[in-house]
């Protein structure tokens, strides 16, 4: 069965405050998106690789790949204006049936276990999604006030997702919605069920500056 990874590098990452996209930002030496290929390589050195850059960058990357000896094979396809646009260019990518993760190009600490699990449970379900539990007590807001949930029956998301390719690209072709945050939601429109496996803590988005410091001191770690 052919693996793919398509990995999501396509936003301007504004909120990190910097000149240049989050993803291209440096982490122990090279930037992050390096690190999150890499992972998804060492799971599996045939995996196909889709990287979807921001439209316009895609001499920057070849500068950075030129300068960090980067020689991992990748297709690349152009981001959109929102990551639904970005994902739906690179599942046009792909041309033969199999299995896609579809991983955050800033989530460069996803374990090769979390990679493996995805992909063993989604051949078995059409899908795997993974999650953490949260540890701090939660509270959702209302137009009463603000009420106490139940953290037991709540999870933080996750990538890579992993989908049957046929069933992604089906859902693909439905409407953007701005309440849709993830692809499993999205699949779910579909009718089909999402099926969670269990996930790994360090497994952050790099979102912040402090998000990258964190990052650091977990490569540091050994993460």
């Amino acid at each position: 069965m052919v693996h793919y990874a398509l990995i999501v590098a396509g936003g301007s990452g504004n909120r990190m405050g910097t000149a240049i996209p989050k993803q291209f930002l440096e982490l122990a030496g090279k930037p992050i998106l390096m690190h999150s290929i890499e992972k998804f390589i060492a799971f599996e050195s045939s995996i196909r690789v889709i990287l979807v850059l921001p439209a316009g960058l895609a001499e920057y990357w070849l500068e950075l790949k030129k300068k960090h000896s980067f020689s991992a094979t990748h297709l690349t396809a152009a981001g959109g204006s929102t990551r639904f646009d970005s994902v739906k260019n690179g599942l046009e990518l792909i041309d033969q049936k199999g299995f896609v993760a579809i991983h955050d190009g800033v989530r460069p600490l996803v374990s090769i276990e979390t990679i493996a699990t995805c992909f063993r449970e989604a051949e078995k379900f059409g899908n795997a999604i993974p999650v953490t539990s949260p540890a701090d007590s939660v509270r959702m807001i209302t137009d009463q006030g603000n009420i106490p949930l139940n953290r037991q029956f709540l999870k933080f998301i996750q990538t890579p997702q992993v989908f049957d390719t046929d069933l992604i690209k089906k859902a693909y072709l439905g409407e953007y919605s701005h309440e849709i945050t993830d692809d499993a939601t999205l699949l779910e429109k579909t009718g089909e069920s999402i099926h969670l496996v269990e996930g790994n803590r360090e497994n952050i988005k790099i979102t912040n500056p402090e998000d990258l410091l964190i990052a650091e001191a977990l490569l540091q770690k050994g993460s």
